[in-house]
């Protein structure tokens, strides 16, 4: 039996040398996917893949990106195949990897931000977030450490756009998150190993989709059947796994896209 991906649990300082990097995951998806396998970090140098970075650069972005995506093979097959992409969901999708590889971005997006937002005044700082950092694990890290990790965190929250600032205080917000984002990481979490349930979990807690707002949103979606009955939830996937759906939807979308008949 195929052993099901699943969400990193061990805390790493990998965010130091990769942040959310939306324009190179998009390269990634595009490039990893069209190509024999496996590839070498010198092939994407010479292809120009994330453009004139330096060989050092993409050997650190092809090893954080493979963490990434790699590990969500149908998921990867579907964003190799995903052209018409809107900028929006491509940097929500960029926010969700990010959280299944890294469970300290996970932690700090999923649900200390959450928390700040229940706050007067929903925004965040420097000093808190390094603040937060060493609280995470006391005495692993030194201080610079702490300091660089709480910046990454901040500018990867940034380019999520869960924070709207890059000086202090820095509001907070949830970014959009469109139909098919959401269906997307729906079908996923599926086919995933995670901490929490389809309806709590850290990714969708996030972007703001908790409670009422989440089930009027499931119940909106046309790949699923969302029925709720006082505690009793029926959820009813209405294609077999992340792939069909892409093949039915994303696949139909790009051809249109293209100008030709579905």
């Amino acid at each position: 039996m195929t052993q099901r991906p699943s969400e990193e649990t061990r805390t790493h300082t990998r965010l130091l040398k990769c942040t959310l990097e939306v324009e190179s995951s998009r390269a990634y998806w595009q490039h990893a996917t069209a190509v024999a396998r496996p590839f070498r970090a010198h092939q994407a140098f010479e292809e120009y893949w994330f453009g004139a970075r330096s060989l050092i650069r993409v050997e650190e972005l092809i090893s954080e990106l493979r963490a990434r995506y790699d590990a969500f093979p149908a998921a990867l097959s579907v964003l190799g195949a995903w052209p018409a992409m809107d900028p929006d969901t491509r940097r929500v999708i960029c926010h969700w990897h990010l959280q299944l590889s890294d469970p300290l971005y996970r932690r700090f997006t999923g649900s200390y931000l959450v928390e700040r937002h229940r706050q007067e005044r929903p925004q965040v700082t420097r000093d808190l977030t390094v603040t937060w950092v060493s609280q995470q694990e006391p005495g692993r890290w030194a201080a610079s450490t702490r300091i660089q990790l709480a910046s990454k965190l901040l500018s990867s929250a940034y380019s999520a756009g869960l924070i709207t600032s890059r000086h202090d205080p820095r509001p907070l917000s949830f970014p959009r998150v469109g139909d098919d984002a959401l269906t997307d990481l729906l079908y996923l979490l599926r086919e995933v190993e995670f901490a929490g349930t389809i309806l709590d979990n850290p990714y969708l807690a996030s972007v703001g989709l908790e409670g009422a707002l989440l089930e009027e949103r499931l119940r909106a979606l046309p790949a699923l059947d969302f029925r709720r009955q006082g505690p009793l939830v029926d959820f009813g996937w209405r294609y077999p796994d992340l792939a069909a759906w892409a093949d039915s939807t994303v696949a139909s979308d790009a051809v249109r896209h293209a100008g030709g008949a579905v």
